[in-house]
C-alpha cells in the first residue's frame, strides 16, 4: 500500500510542504514553480510536477492569493444554460480570463433571476477577483454587496448609463424598434409576437410596440410563454396566437429557437413561410441560416461580449479606472426567406 502524504483519507489533504519533501526542494521551490516557473530550472519543473502528479495536490490558490490580494477567480451568473444563447459569451470570457491566469466560476440565476442574491452571498464569501452579471436589473441588496466589495463588477446583455461599473451589452428597446422599422418598410402591416416572459425579451417586445404604435398600429396579436424560450414553447406560442387571433402576416420571435418552433407549427397547418406568416428572430444561431426557411433574425456578437468583458475586467485588475464605462456592441439585422 502507497503510504505516501495524501495517500490515503485519514492522512489528510496534500500539502505544499509534502510535496516539497517528496521532490528533494524546498516549498520556495514548488511556489516558484507553481507560479513563476521561470525562476526554476526544467529539471526541477519536472521533478516537482511529476510528485504533484503522483499525489494528486491540488494549490490552495485562495491562501496563496492571500498576499497579492487576488483569488485568480472570477465568478459569471448567466440565467440557464439550457439554450445556446450564452454559452458563446461564457466561453469567449473563460478563453480570455484563462489566457491570463484566471479561472471562472459559473452561476445559473434562472428566470427570473430569483437566486441572484443567494448566488452572490456565496460567491463573495470567497473572495471572487471579479464579478460578470447577465443584465442590469438588480435588487437594492445585492447592488450595495456588488458596491461594498471593491472589486470589478461588468454587466453584460444590457444597456444603462448608470452601470456599477462597467457595461458590456446593447439596448433591447432599439432592437425591437430597429426590426419594427425593418418590417414596416418592407410593407408589413399586421403584427404578431411570440415570446418568453424574461426581462431582456420583454424589453425587445416594448421597443417592438412602442415603434409600431408610433405608426398607429395598434392590434398586435401577442403571446407569450415562460422562460426560457424553447422550440416546444415556440410552437406552443405560435398555437395560442393563431387560436386566438386573427392571423398576422409577420410574427416577431423573442428568440431563434422560439422561431424554429413556430416555424414547426405553421408548416404542421399547411401555412408557408413568408407567404402565409413571415418569422422574424433574434440572436442568429449557428443553426437560423439552415431552416427552411432560412431564418431573418437579429445578429447579437456574443463572443465579442465575452471578450470585451473579460478585457474590460483584466484592465480594472491591472488599476486602469480611466477605460471606457460603457461598451456597446451594438447588433445587425439579418434579412433570410422567412421574411
Amino acid at each position: 500500500m502507497n503510504n505516501a502524504p495524501g495517500s490515503s483519507r485519514s492522512s489528510g489533504s496534500v500539502t505544499l510542504h509534502d510535496v516539497a519533501k517528496l521532490a528533494g526542494v524546498s516549498p520556495i521551490t514548488v511556489s516558484r514553480v507553481l507560479n513563476r516557473p521561470e525562476l526554476v530550472t526544467p529539471d526541477t519543473i519536472k521533478l516537482v510536477r511529476e510528485v504533484i502528479a503522483r499525489t494528486g495536490y491540488v494549490p490552495n490558490l485562495l491562501a496563496g492569493g492571500l498576499a497579492s490580494r487576488r483569488s485568480r477567480l472570477v465568478a459569471a451568473i448567466v440565467p440557464t444554460i439550457a439554450t445556446s444563447m450564452f454559452a458563446e459569451t461564457v466561453e469567449a470570457l473563460t478563453d480570455r480570463l484563462g489566457e491570463a491566469g484566471y479561472q471562472v466560476l459559473l452561476g445559473l440565476s434562472g428566470y427570473p433571476a430569483a437566486r441572484e442574491d443567494d448566488l452572490l452571498s456565496a460567491i463573495l464569501s470567497r473572495r471572487p477577483d471579479g464579478i460578470f452579471l447577465t443584465g442590469i436589473r438588480h435588487s437594492t441588496e445585492t447592488r450595495q454587496r456588488l458596491l461594498a466589495a471593491k472589486i470589478p463588477v461588468v454587466e453584460t446583455w444590457d444597456y444603462t448609463p448608470t452601470p456599477i461599473d462597467v457595461l458590456v451589452g446593447f439596448s433591447h428597446d432599439k432592437v425591437g424598434r430597429a426590426v419594427a422599422a425593418h418590417l414596416l418598410a418592407k410593407g408589413y402591416r399586421r403584427f404578431g409576437y411570440v415570446g418568453a416572459d424574461d426581462e431582456r425579451a420583454a424589453e425587445r417586445q416594448r421597443g417592438f410596440l412602442s415603434a409600431l404604435a408610433e405608426q398607429d398600429l395598434h392590434d398586435v396579436a401577442i403571446s407569450i410563454v415562460p422562460a426560457p424560450g424553447t422550440l416546444r414553447l415556440g410552437r406552443e406560442g405560435m398555437i395560442r396566437l393563431l387560436d386566438n387571433s386573427s392571423r398576422p402576416e409577420v410574427v416577431f420571435c423573442s428568440s431563434d429557437v422560439m422561431a424554429q418552433g413556430a416555424l414547426a407549427e405553421l408548416q404542421s397547418r399547411g401555412l408557408s413561410t413568408p407567404g402565409d406568416v413571415a418569422i422574424m428572430a433574434f440572436g442568429d444561431f449557428d443553426f437560423a441560416a439552415h431552416t427552411f426557411p432560412a431564418l431573418s433574425t437579429v445578429r447579437i456578437d456574443r463572443h465579442a461580449i465575452g471578450r470585451l468583458a473579460a478585457e474590460a475586467m483584466l484592465a480594472r485588475f491591472e488599476g486602469q479606472v480611466a477605460m471606457e464605462k460603457m461598451i456597446d456592441v451594438g447588433f445587425k439585422i439579418v434579412e433570410r426567406s422567412s421574411t
